[in-house]
């Protein structure tokens, strides 16, 4: 830890991821009391790290995003760390030592409440609790009253008047008694007339302009044809968004300021945050009622695929940091799944982890007997791609047969059509937008609302979205993950990687632990986002990353570099991936990235970002087929 602490040069969420997936790699080796040493490790480290940052900040400044994610990631090893400690209480001998004090279970994000399969805990909220709490959420601070609550107040601040005086007279004074007794009835009766009279003008005004902004919603939706159900709520939402500006003010000081600076996409930014904050607004309100309604969706499936009989959904997934198979059920587990490592009439591979898989690039060397025909083996990977039946068995295996009771094309329609409400809600929250405030309507500020719109949709949705894509890909996540116990010690060449794109020196001083480290822990903050665009944003910054190592280890080898030609190619950049995804001990990547396609705009899948996550993809799939790959060789 203090090596990571000390290097100046590496932020402090690197260093805190680098201390976890170290603690993650001995968990996933058979090494409970290490790892457990090094989660309590890493939580100290983060801990300290916000101390000192809390300290050095003034009164009044802001949380960054990093520390959001140190909190969380301090969470997760709190709770791997009870998980670890529960283990080892079970397997190992307790030597004897003094008791040590009991250790108070970590506080989670949510309460765990009981689902409806025999009160098996679960680890999202019914609907309905969800629903309470956005209400909670939504409810505005200040309340104005009505006329009639008003009088209300007067009339029992002159009661307390009137008891006080009353408490002071003499019992000789009756006459008296009798008139402040008839004072109050007068002014009290007095207030509620007059209040009443209020009420009803204003009643009556208020109607009047609801009728005006109607009839102006009218205009604007094109009432003389019909409208579908969507439509007609989506005017009645617009009506209201134009009586809200009737009483309020700062929707025309920010339809000024995007007059004044049309270009600006920070003001953009700025506006979006504020208008999604504002509790009463009728944007912020249509926003919580999609959320419960696709939580609604969203919580049936997550259920009935915990209950017996159904397809399991992953045990950790609403974790942050997977550690391979170690958490999966016994149903799900890799041993569990026809093993290419059992004896069987192909040839068997080498034993240990580190048996070298068929390399997707150039051999840097003479090829050895367990690499040969290695030239190819990226053109099976297109057709493996190409045929996704074949994702589930090896060559010469039958189709699994489909057990009783157990029915994935439910699950799939439903999520299906789950996807498909989640889209018309954000286009029917973008386009209010759009009409709220015009000064948006350009394509550079739609785009930048669409991201502003998606942050706060996604946040309380995407672990249960992601359970659904865990329990779909279950399998591959546990071929994945078995390729990632066997290979996790393999060294870069054997997964390909070129010699010209490995460091000279492995152990110089700031080359990390292992060739292209940093990359890997750019592509494990992915999993601490809730966000699908920030999601992508940190597998293109893992690409970068790689491309920038490599041009590094290239000019360390050559002596110059020639001018416009780059040091890594596509064919260089898939093994690399393939190597730095393989580091990185997430399997559940896979569901991710699948869950990433159906999410991203289509704007992004034709540019960079899209083919960045496609480059993902198919370095997934190549290390989930390497065990595969070396049987078969």
């Amino acid at each position: 830890m203090a090596a990571a602490a000390g290097d100046g040069s590496v932020k402090p969420l690197q260093c805190a991821m680098k201390l976890a997936n170290g603690a993650i790699e001995l968990d996933t080796g058979n090494r409970p009391r290490e790892a457990y040493t090094e989660y309590l490790r890493s939580i100290h480290y983060i801990s300290q790290v916000l101390l000192e940052e809390v300290e050095a900040t003034k009164a009044g400044e802001t949380v960054t995003s990093d520390t959001s994610k140190m909190l969380k990631l301090a969470e997760q090893c709190l709770e791997r760390a009870q998980s670890t400690a529960a283990k080892l209480g079970k397997t190992c001998l307790r030597p004897a030592m003094p008791v040590a004090a009991p250790v108070p279970s970590p506080a989670s994000r949510h309460r765990r409440v009981y689902s409806d399969e025999g009160g098996k805990l679960s680890p999202f909220l019914p609907p309905e609790i969800f629903q309470k709490l956005q209400v909670v959420e939504s409810q505005s601070s200040k309340k104005e009253l009505t006329p009639l609550e008003e009088a209300s107040l007067q009339n029992q601040k002159l009661k307390a008047a009137y008891e006080a005086r009353m408490a002071r007279l003499d019992p000789s004074q009756a006459m008296q008694k009798t008139s402040l007794t008839l004072s109050l009835q007068r002014q009290m009766m007095e207030n509620l007339v007059i209040a009443k009279a209020r009420e009803d003008t204003l009643q009556r005004k208020m109607e009047e302009r609801r009728l005006r902004l109607q009839e102006a919603a009218n205009k604007r939706f094109c009432s003389q044809v019909a409208l579908t159900p969507e439509e007609r709520e989506q005017r009645a939402v617009y009506a209201a968004i134009l009586e809200y500006e009737q009483d309020h003010d700062w929707p025309k000081l920010w339809k000024a300021k995007l007059k004044r600076s049309p270009g600006d996409l920070s003001l953009v930014t700025s506006l979006v945050s504020h208008l999604l904050s504002v509790p009463d607004h009728p944007i912020s309100q249509l926003l919580k009622k999609l959320q419960c309604a696709v939580y609604r969706a969203l919580y049936p499936i997550v259920s009935k695929g915990a209950a017996p009989g159904c397809c399991s959904l992953p045990p950790d997934a609403d974790g942050l940091l997977a550690p391979g198979s170690r958490r999966l059920r016994p149903s799900q587990s890799l041993y569990c799944m026809p093993s290419p490592l059992e004896p069987s009439p192909a040839p068997k591979p080498p034993d240990g982890p580190c048996a070298s898989p068929p390399r997707p690039g150039s051999p840097a060397g003479p090829p050895s007997p367990q690499l040969l025909g290695k030239d190819s083996s990226f053109e099976d990977l297109e057709q493996f791609l190409a045929t996704p039946e074949s994702r589930g068995r090896g060559p010469g295996e039958r189709p699994e047969p489909q057990t009783p009771g157990v029915r994935k094309e439910p699950v799939l329609e439903q999520l299906k059509g789950t996807v498909q409400d989640i889209h018309d809600a954000i286009d029917r929250l973008l386009s209010l937008t759009l009409l709220a405030f015009e000064g948006l309507n350009t394509a550079a500020s739609k785009d930048r609302c669409l991201a502003c719109i998606e942050e706060p949709f996604f946040s309380p949705l995407w672990p249960l979205l992601l359970a659904i894509y865990r329990n779909v890909h279950r399998l591959r996540e546990a071929a994945l993950s078995r390729s990632m116990e066997l290979y996790r010690n393999a060294p870069p060449a054997a997964i390909g990687v070129p010699t010209r794109l490995l460091p000279q020196d492995p152990e110089a001083a700031g080359a990390g632990p292992y060739p292209y480290c940093a990359a890997a822990q750019e592509l494990g903050l992915l999993v601490l986002e809730s966000c699908p665009q920030k999601k992508l944003e940190c597998i293109v910054r893992a690409l970068r990353v790689i491309c920038a190592c490599a041009e590094d280890y290239y000019r360390a080898r050559e002596a110059a570099l020639q001018p416009g030609i780059a040091a890594i190619g596509a064919d260089d950049l898939l093994p690399i991936l393939s190597f730095v995804a393989l580091k990185s001990g997430l399997p559940q990547l896979v569901s991710e990235c699948a869950a990433l396609e159906e999410f991203i705009h289509e704007r992004y899948l034709i540019g960079e970002e899209g083919y960045c996550l496609t480059s993902l993809q198919s370095a997934l799939s190549y290390v989930e087929l390497l065990p595969r790959r070396a049987l078969g060789k």
